[in-house]
């Protein structure tokens, strides 16, 4: 009985902490990190202050854990994408990914209310970035189009593009991907 009850106690207290994080992006999109209120987060996610403070101890604390969880959604969006897919078809589906990843994430609102901070953590992204789109690619410039490739979704990231098809074919262009007929 006891092993039972223990599965779904570890579904619900996952579902909480996905709920909170999920909550923080949005709560992130409309004030920024540096009026973030914990608040603010409970009610979005439909919990109490202490749940969220059971979870988080803090606004930094919950701020790390975000970091975390959004690589972890990048990371296991573009696993799914390209489970089974070799070469060429892999990599095209990585960067159909990303561009629609980008296009949908409403995080990016955070570059209009703190460029300073988000520009702060590219830093630290960039470099992880292209080092996954780096293992996509073959030959002596991989690194050199994985870096292109990272500068041209920072850059429509930073200054938002509505038109998918032509920041798609930027990135396919950057790592000498032939465009589909």
């Amino acid at each position: 009985m006891t092993a039972e009850r223990a599965a779904p106690d570890t579904c619900d207290e996952a579902s909480t902490r996905n709920r909170i994080l999920a909550a923080t992006s949005e709560v992130l999109a409309r004030s920024g990190q540096a009026k973030l209120s914990l608040s603010e987060v409970a009610l979005q996610a439909g919990v109490s202050r202490p749940t969220l403070y059971r979870w988080f101890a803090s606004k930094g604390e919950l701020l790390d854990a975000f970091g975390l969880y959004e690589r972890e959604m990048f990371d296991n969006g573009t696993n799914r994408a390209t489970a089974g897919l070799r070469g060429n078809e892999k990599l095209d589906a990585a960067l159909r990914f990303i561009v629609e990843y980008q296009q949908s994430y409403s995080g990016v609102r955070v570059i209009d209310i703190e460029p300073e901070v988000v520009i702060a953590q590219l830093s630290n992204i960039v470099p992880q970035m292209r080092e996954r789109l780096e293992k996509l690619l073959s030959g002596p410039n991989a690194g050199v189009k994985a870096a292109t490739a990272v500068r041209v979704a920072v850059s429509h990231y930073i200054v938002r593009s509505d038109d998918d098809d032509q920041f798609l074919a930027q990135l396919r262009h950057a790592v000498g991907l032939k465009q589909p007929e």
